[in-house]
C-alpha cells in the first residue's frame, strides 16, 4: 500500500511561453490545469502505471474541493485533514526546450491540532507492508521538522518511508532515517554544503555519505545526465533518454513513483531502476504535470541502460 503526502497540495497551471520579459506584457500559450504538489503527483503517476494509492495531507476551501474531485477521477482515493483558507494556485511557464520558470503561491496556514490530526491518520495506515511518500514543500504552520516527526511515528510500526524534499525539511528528516531518499543534484549538494554542480563522481561519494546516516536506497536524478541509484550494496547510473522535452514539470516526481511503484510490486532494485528512469523520460514528454501512458514507459524501459559504476 502507497500513501502519499502532499502537506501543500495546488492546482498546477502550466503555460507556454515564447520568451518571458520581465516589467512587460506577456502572452500565454498551451495553458493546462491539474491537480498538484509532489505527493499528488506521486499518486498520479503511481496510477498511470497500474497501482493504486491514497494521498493524505491538507486541504481548504473551494480549490481543495476541486482537487479532491478531480483526485477521484484520476482513481486515487482522497484522505486529507481540511483546514481554513484557500489552497493555493501555481503558476508555472515553460519556455521552448522546456526551460521552467515557477510562480507558487504560499498556501493555508495550518495549526498544530490539524499537524496532530495528520499525524494521527498516518499512523492509523502505518503498517509493515506500507511505504509513505513524504514529498514537497510545507506551508504557514508547519514545523521545519515535521517530516522528521511523521518518519518516526510510522516507522515505530514497520512501515518504509520515501522522502522528496529539499532545504531545512530534507535536512531535519534525514535525522529519522528514511528507508528511500530521492534528491536532485542541486538539493544534494545544497544539503552537503556545496556551492556548485556536483561532478558524478561528487554525487556517489555524497550519496554514500547519506547511506552511512542510515538511508536504505539513495536516487538522484540529475536532470538531461540521467540519474544515479546507490545502496550499501552497489551503485548504478543511468544517462537520460533521448526524447522530445515537452515539460520538466513533475518529472523527479515520476521518478519517485516509478521506484515506490516497483517496491510496492516487489521488483528487484535494478528493475525499480529502469522503470523510474523511462517514467521519468516519459514525464518530460508531456503537457503540465501528466504523468506519462503506460505504454510508453514500458517502450523507454528496453532502451535504458543501467551501468554499475565504483563509489
Amino acid at each position: 500500500m502507497i500513501i502519499t503526502v502532499t502537506i501543500n497540495p495546488a492546482i498546477d497551471k502550466t503555460a507556454g511561453i515564447e520568451t518571458i520579459h520581465p516589467r512587460a506584457l506577456n502572452r500565454l500559450t498551451r495553458v493546462e490545469k491539474d491537480v498538484g504538489g509532489k505527493g499528488i503527483n506521486v499518486s498520479k503517476a503511481v496510477a498511470a502505471l497500474g497501482g493504486s494509492s491514497t494521498a493524505c495531507g491538507f486541504l481548504a476551501g473551494s480549490t481543495g474541493r476541486l482537487i479532491e474531485e478531480l483526485l477521484r477521477e484520476k482513481g486515487i482515493t482522497p484522505d486529507f485533514i481540511w483546514v481554513s483558507g484557500e489552497t493555493r494556485t501555481n503558476l508555472k511557464l515553460v519556455e521552448p526546450g522546456g526551460h521552467l520558470t515557477e510562480f507558487n503561491e504560499q498556501g493555508p496556514t495550518v495549526t498544530e491540532k490539524e499537524l496532530e490530526a495528520l499525524r494521527d491518520k498516518l499512523v492509523s495506515y502505518a503498517t509493515p507492508g506500507t511505504i509513505f511518500v513524504l514529498a514537497g514543500s510545507g506551508c504557514p504552520g508547519v514545523p521545519e521538522d515535521i517530516y522528521r516527526q511523521l518518519i518516526l511515528a510510522v516507522k515505530a510500526r514497520g512501515s518504509r518511508v520515501f522522502l522528496d524534499a529539499d532545504g531545512p525539511l530534507f535536512a531535519r528528516a534525514i535525522e529519522a532515517c528514511p528507508d528511500v531518499v530521492k534528491p536532485n543534484s542541486f538539493e544534494l549538494a545544497q544539503y552537503f554544503g556545496l556551492e556548485r554542480e556536483p561532478s558524478r563522481q561528487e554525487i556517489l561519494t555524497l550519496g554514500r555519505r547519506l547511506l552511512e546516516k542510515g538511508v536504505g536506497l539513495v536516487c538522484v536524478s540529475m536532470g538531461g545526465e540521467g540519474a544515479c541509484f546507490l545502496t550499501r550494496e552497489g551503485a548504478w547510473f543511468a544517462p537520460s533518454l533521448p526524447v522530445e522535452v515537452r515539460s520538466t514539470v513533475g518529472a523527479g516526481d515520476t521518478m519517485a513513483a516509478a521506484v515506490c511503484y516497483g517496491l510496492d510490486q516487489g521488483k528487484p532494485l535494478e528493475a525499480c531502476f529502469r522503470l523510474a528512469l523511462a517514467a521519468s523520460a516519459g514525464a518530460v514528454t508531456t503537457e503540465g504535470t501528466k504523468p506519462p501512458d503506460r505504454a510508453l514507459v514500458s517502450q523507454l524501459e528496453a532502451q535504458v541502460t543501467l551501468t554499475p559504476v565504483g563509489v
